[in-house]
């Protein structure tokens, strides 16, 4: 009996430079990354806000994560992961005909020569298609600009946020990527960002930061009292996004192998070390424990190891939790306190914190902690290690340089790209809708009760109120229904 072509053992279902391990997880770690964006941070935005956000706070994650996807593959991921155009850049390009994904995987400027010319490290091929890789990066660029809408919550135009995302996307995320990851110059001069504590958090903390000055802040109310409106869908919402990390780190190897393993075992390590740390911290110096905290604190953790998940000991990713839990606390709970600056801008889930402060101290000590014997199966540069391993003071230099150039092109690009922007859409909704909220910006509310909006219905009861009845007939009924009239307020 024919086998059916799409099981063969070789062409064309099965090319000879097709690993199916490989292909599999990767294909797994770019859903496990989708599931961080969707639903997870879609739910954690929804919960950690106030009610009349709630809405408007999911939308902008969910719209972010359809436009990225979109102009990801008309254009974006070849100017972060093509062929050379500039030294930070990739050349523009479709990644949309079979041709070209159906192909053997591969980052052509990801060729590393010696100073004479030759070749010393080759470029990176994968063992899977090129749809595979496309798919896996554009989850990495999807989140990237849906960490960065959480500085700009409860007050940007949703309108101007429809026409920022995708510009963001194109003309900033692409040159961390290309620059970093792609073949650009700090992958060539052998900076280590292993996952994107670069690329993505760095990005996403400092231009989150920049679109909160421009943008403007919070109304006073809003600024002054911004609870969540339900702290378990909040942790949910964490939970999604922490375990949604074993992709993150896992696929950054772009292979099943030794260093996917380690990489996971150490993501989640760090991250229950930095949690550890943060409440601790809270009930020392607060008296209790917070939710909240704790689920910054994971998210600190999560995002310090990721420069370096499959380059360090497990060890040093539980130092690296210790100061992830505790820096970002600090500058959180007492600098931002003490700082003029940090109390002018207003970002609403503190992502300039959690991203930028925790992405940066991930950076440094990454260039610290690199096991040389891990760096050599996964970087460009063969004798890249970090300090305390013979790396010199030289490594540490190049991350405090890429951290430098990050910062000011994500001030730069995002400046630029929201002065645009404004020149046609205001970035910021007027008072009156500040005001209201989810209604005046979708004609929708997340919460549909009684007693918040809504009128009682007594004809959907099994018990008719009837127009003769007393007050205190109709109080009665209802009373008898489990029904009372109080104003829940989220």
């Amino acid at each position: 009996m024919a086998m059916s072509t799409a099981y063969q053992v070789d062409l064309p279902a099965v090319p000879e430079w097709l690993n199916k391990g490989d292909n599999a997880w990767q294909m797994m770690s770019a859903t496990l990354v989708g599931l961080q964006s969707m639903p997870g941070l879609v739910v954690l935005y929804g919960s950690i806000v106030k009610k009349k956000w709630a809405v408007n706070s999911a939308f902008m994650a969910l719209y972010a994560f359809a436009s990225s996807l979109i102009f990801w593959v008309l254009l974006g991921f070849r100017m972060a992961f093509g062929e050379r155009l500039f030294p930070f850049w990739g050349k523009a390009g479709p990644a949309l005909s079979q041709g070209y994904l159906v192909g053997r995987a591969k980052l052509p400027a990801t060729v590393h020569y010696y100073r004479n010319g030759t070749i010393e490290t080759p470029m990176t091929e994968p063992f899977y298609p090129q749809a595979a890789l496309v798919y896996f990066e554009f989850m990495f660029a999807a989140i990237t600009l849906i960490l960065l809408a959480g500085s700009v919550l409860g007050r940007m135009n949703i309108k101007a946020w429809m026409a920022f995302a995708p510009l963001w996307l194109l003309f900033s995320y692409t040159v961390g990527a290309f620059s970093l990851w792609g073949g650009g110059f700090l992958y060539q001069w052998g900076v280590i960002d292993y996952s994107g504590g670069y690329v993505i958090h760095l990005s996403s903390g400092v231009a989150g930061f920049t679109a909160a000055y421009w943008v403007g802040p919070r109304i006073k109310s809003d600024r002054e009292r911004f609870s969540p409106n339900n702290i378990l869908l909040m942790i949910a919402g964490g939970g999604l996004l922490w375990l949604g990390w074993s992709g993150f780190n896992g696929g950054a190897p772009y292979a099943a192998n030794i260093m996917a393993s380690i990489a996971i075992l150490n993501t989640h390590v760090c991250a229950a070390t930095s949690l550890l740390t943060w409440t601790s911290l809270d009930v020392i110096f607060f008296g209790k424990p917070s939710v909240i905290g704790a689920v910054q604190g994971m998210m600190t953790g999560l995002v310090c190891i990721t420069p370096g998940a499959g380059l360090v000991h497990t060890w040093s990713a539980m130092l690296m939790g210790i100061f992830s839990g505790s820096i970002p606390w600090f500058t959180m709970m007492i600098l931002h306190k003490k700082s003029s600056l940090l109390q002018k801008v207003d970002d609403t889930l503190a992502v300039f914190h959690t991203h930028a402060v925790a992405g940066t101290l991930g950076g440094i000590l990454t260039g610290l902690l690199a096991v040389p014997e891990l760096c050599r199966i996964q970087l460009p540069v063969p004798d890249a290690k970090g300090t305390i391993y013979g790396g010199g003071i030289i490594q540490l230099f190049k991350q405090i340089v890429a951290a430098l150039f990050v910062i000011i092109w994500n001030i730069f690009s995002t400046t630029v790209i929201l002065f645009a922007v404004g020149w046609f859409i205001p970035l910021r909704m007027p008072d009156d809708q500040l005001m209201i909220g989810d209604d005046a910006a979708h004609g929708e509310e997340a919460y549909a009760l009684w007693g918040d909006g809504e009128k009682f219905d007594a004809t959907r009861h099994e018990t008719i109120v009837s127009a003769t009845a007393t007050e205190d007939t109709v109080q009665q009924r209802l009373t008898n229904m489990g029904a009372r009239g109080v104003t829940i307020q989220l």
